[in-house]
C-alpha cells in the first residue's frame, strides 16, 4: 500500500508540473501590449492555473502522506478543473476561428476589416466605454512611434511587415489614398468616403487611427494570434492532464481494491 501511495504522489507531482505552462500562458499574455490593455483571458488562465497547482499538491500530500480524504478531493477537484480547462481551450478556438488580414496592391502589410471578427470578440471593442480604455492604453505605448524611427522612405514603410495593431492604428486605410509623409503622418486622402475611418484618421500622434474601427480589427487580430498560441499550450497541458488523472485513477482504485483485500484477508486469518 505505501508504494501505491508514493506512486500516487509521484503522479500528483507531475500534475503540479503541468500546471506551470497554464500559469507561464497566462503571464506571457499578461506581458503582450494587447492583452495587457484589454484585461479578457490572461486572468483566467492564470487563475486556473494556480487552482490546478493547489489541487495537484493536495494530491501529491495525500499520496506520500496516505491522507484518504485529500486524495478524493484530488480526484474530484481535479476532474473539475480538467472539464473547465477543456471548456476553455474550446472557447480560445471557436471566438478565434474567424478573422483575417486582407492584402492590398503594393503592399506588404495586411489590412484589417472588424466584421471579420467573432461577434463576442467585437463586443468587447465595440462600446466607447470598453474601448475608450482600451484605446487611451495603446496609445501610452510606443509601437507607432517606433515606426517613425524605421521607415524614413514611403516603399521602405510600404514593404514593412508591420504588425495588425501598427497597421490598423498607426497609419490610416489604404483605400483612402493618403499620401505618406512618414508613418504616422499622411496628408491628401483621394476618397474620403471610402471608410468612415478615412475620416476618423489624425495625424496628432496622440490620436491617429486609435478610434478606427482598423484599429479594432487590428487588435482583434493580435489577439487571435496570441490566443491561439496560448490556446495550444492549454492543449497540450489538457492531454497530459488528462492522461495523468486516468494513470492516478487506476493507481487510487488498484491501492483500495489491494487494501480491502488485505483486510478481508486479515480479518478471515482473525476468524480462525
Amino acid at each position: 500500500m505505501a508504494l501505491r501511495n508514493n506512486v500516487i504522489g509521484c503522479i500528483n507531482f507531475v500534475a503540479m508540473l503541468l500546471s506551470i505552462p497554464v500559469i507561464g500562458a497566462g503571464i506571457w499574455l499578461a506581458m503582450e501590449t494587447d492583452n495587457s490593455c484589454v484585461k479578457i483571458l490572461q486572468w483566467p488562465v492564470i487563475i486556473l492555473g494556480v487552482l490546478i497547482l493547489v489541487v495537484a499538491l493536495a494530491g501529491f500530500i495525500g499520496g506520500f502522506w496516505r491522507i484518504p480524504a485529500l486524495l478524493i478531493f484530488y480526484l474530484v477537484a481535479m476532474l473539475i478543473l480538467i472539464i473547465l480547462l477543456a471548456c476553455l481551450v474550446v472557447f480560445i478556438y471557436m471566438v478565434t476561428i474567424r478573422g483575417s488580414g486582407h492584402m492590398e496592391p503594393s503592399r506588404t502589410y495586411l489590412e484589417y476589416h472588424l466584421e471579420d471578427y467573432s461577434g463576442w470578440l467585437r463586443r468587447r471593442v465595440q462600446s466607447s466605454y470598453k474601448w475608450d480604455r482600451i484605446r487611451s492604453c495603446l496609445s501610452s505605448t510606443t509601437m507607432c512611434a517606433q515606426l517613425n524611427q524605421s521607415y524614413k522612405m514611403a516603399q521602405d514603410f510600404f514593404n514593412a511587415p508591420l504588425s495588425p495593431l501598427q497597421s490598423g492604428c498607426c497609419k490610416p486605410p489604404t483605400q483612402c489614398g493618403y499620401t505618406f509623409v512618414n508613418p504616422t503622418y499622411w496628408i491628401s486622402p483621394i476618397n474620403n468616403a471610402a471608410d468612415m475611418d478615412c475620416l476618423n484618421w489624425n495625424n496628432d500622434q496622440t490620436q491617429l487611427c486609435y478610434s478606427c474601427d482598423s484599429c479594432k480589427a487590428g487588435l482583434l487580430a493580435n489577439l487571435k494570434k496570441e490566443w491561439r498560441r496560448a490556446d495550444i499550450i492549454l492543449l497540450i497541458t489538457l492531454v497530459g492532464l488528462i492522461w495523468v488523472y486516468l494513470i492516478g485513477c487506476c493507481a487510487f482504485r488498484n491501492a483500495k481494491t489491494e487494501e480491502i483485500f488485505r483486510k478481508y484477508k486479515q480479518g478471515y486469518a482473525d476468524t480462525n
